[in-house]
């Protein structure tokens, strides 16, 4: 009883009060420093780039001295390491945007 009271008063008074919240349709901005951020961005991925052809071609000449030499081949692993780091590398972007919900 004295709940439904309580909701009746609660009703009424914001039924006569005015909403001031009302938003319109914000446009979006980009932020102050986004060329900086993005210009970082490409340097960083030209440096992940270029680190796995690197680390792809060290592990081949790798490969090739252990092969030529009769050592233990440890090569093919830092092989694997490579390309699945390259490939994870690449595709960076689609899982952030999978993560985002984009």
């Amino acid at each position: 009883m004295m709940l439904t009271a309580a909701h009746e008063v609660l009703t009424q008074h914001l039924l006569t009060q005015n909403v001031l919240a009302q938003l319109g349709n914000p446009t979006p901005e980009t932020p102050p420093v986004a060329d900086k951020l993005m210009r970082l961005v490409r340097y960083f991925t030209w440096f992940v780039l270029l680190a796995g052809v690197l680390a792809i071609i060290f592990a081949g000449g790798k490969f090739a001295w252990e092969k030529w030499n009769g050592g233990s081949l440890t090569a093919p692993k830092q092989i694997a390491g490579a390309l699945i780091g390259g490939i994870i590398a690449t595709s960076a972007g689609t899982i952030m945007n999978a993560v985002i919900g984009q």
